[in-house]
């Protein structure tokens, strides 16, 4: 146990020094940039599949976005069948469109939102930036104007937020921190909006995007099977230009996760392709979650109290900006061990579900993994 518990210190204090996470995320609300002189005409496209618990509240929150350049807004129905469409108009969006079912080789979120870009540059064709949002995130007012204000100042072809995600019940405060976390382990925001930095990544419940680079990248047919859509995006425009990510303490998203099983679905959905279906990343990945987030508390209990509790210090130490973005209090990074397992039970599931032919699975639509590269 001491070999181990020395191991995970040692993986801690490279994660402190390499990723940083201590230092916490930037934030869009605290961005101080100056707004152009003219303000260029954006697009928001929406696409929603049965989303008739939370799109009228989307819609209005996009309605009421302050923003002075033109501004116009597609809803696309995903072939819904809760009366998505009509409670989008009733909130107030025009232009509502129905998306076809999917060509062979798209899948249906990606396919939705290209029906909804084709459709709003024809009808929009001054159209200057594209803002990709889902049908489940309240934006706040000045959103958009700072999403544009920043992508202007410093001249991003991307720049996205990771919105505040539900976080009410007892699940919820303990593994949806933990989701923002280990997205951020993984994509440090740092590295993501480093220029010289390979790591792409982005949020899909807000992305800004510039037109030129949309049409760079070949439109969205050069991801049309990802099922990881925002940070496949990310890789795709990075390569030819600057992106940023951040976070939001306003905006934040409608869907609940009020139950376990909810939350593990959601992860179990994409882990395994995040993996991309490797079995030997999957076993390095379980080893190192396990190392990582069970070793400290059992090397404590264990007898190995120096070293197991140096690595759960800086586990506490890294986790606390994401704790303050939730609202949680110091004692509650005792149990981020207790997510980390869970998520690693929530990969080993994925894993099992694609083993199985049921991986992918999301809102009675299976997609197949893509051959990975």
């Amino acid at each position: 146990m001491t070999t181990l518990a020395a191991l995970s210190l040692l993986a801690w204090i490279y994660l402190t020094a390499a990723r940083g996470l201590w230092r916490g995320a930037p934030y869009l609300d605290e961005c101080e940039t100056v707004g152009p002189t003219t303000w260029p005409a954006v697009l928001a496209v929406v696409p929603a599949r049965n989303e008739a618990d939370v799109i009228e509240r989307a819609v209005r929150s996009l309605l009421r976005q302050n923003y002075a350049g033109n501004f116009s807004l597609v809803v696309v129905d995903d072939e819904s069948t809760d009366g998505t469409a009509e409670l989008a108009r009733s909130a107030g969006a025009a232009d509502v469109i129905r998306a076809l079912p999917p060509p062979a080789g798209w899948l249906g979120k990606l396919w939705a939102l290209d029906t909804g870009v084709r459709h709003g540059l024809d009808a929009h064709p001054e159209t200057a930036f594209v803002w990709f949002t889902d049908a489940d995130i309240e934006h706040r007012p000045d959103e958009l104007r700072d999403l544009v204000a920043l992508s202007v100042a410093r001249q991003l072809d991307l720049a996205s937020i990771m919105v505040k995600l539900a976080c009410d019940s007892a699940w919820d405060r303990l593994l949806i921190p933990a989701f923002v976390f280990f997205f951020q382990k993984l994509y440090p925001f740092p590295h993501v909006n480093d220029p010289k930095s390979r790591v792409a990544a982005a949020a899909g419940g807000s992305m800004l995007l510039r037109r030129e680079a949309l049409d760079r990248i070949g439109g969205l047919a050069a991801i049309k099977g990802e099922l990881i859509d925002d940070c496949a995006l990310a890789r795709a425009v990075k390569r030819g230009g600057p992106i940023w990510l951040g976070l939001s303490e306003s905006t934040h998203s409608l869907r609940p996760y009020r139950r376990l099983s909810e939350i593990w679905r959601m992860v179990a959905r994409s882990a395994y392709h995040q993996l991309r279906y490797s079995p030997l990343l999957l076993v390095g990945t379980l080893l190192g979650m396990l190392v990582l987030y069970a070793v400290p508390p059992l090397a404590v209990v264990g007898g190995s109290l120096t070293f197991g509790a140096l690595a759960w210090l800086l586990m506490g130490l890294n986790y606390r900006p994401t704790m303050r973005l939730y609202g949680l209090p110091a004692w509650h990074a005792l149990l981020l061990p207790v997510a980390g397992v869970l998520y690693a039970l929530f990969t080993l599931d994925s894993a099992r579900r694609h083993w199985q032919g049921t991986g992918g699975a999301w809102k009675a639509r299976y997609y197949p993994p893509k051959p990975q590269p």
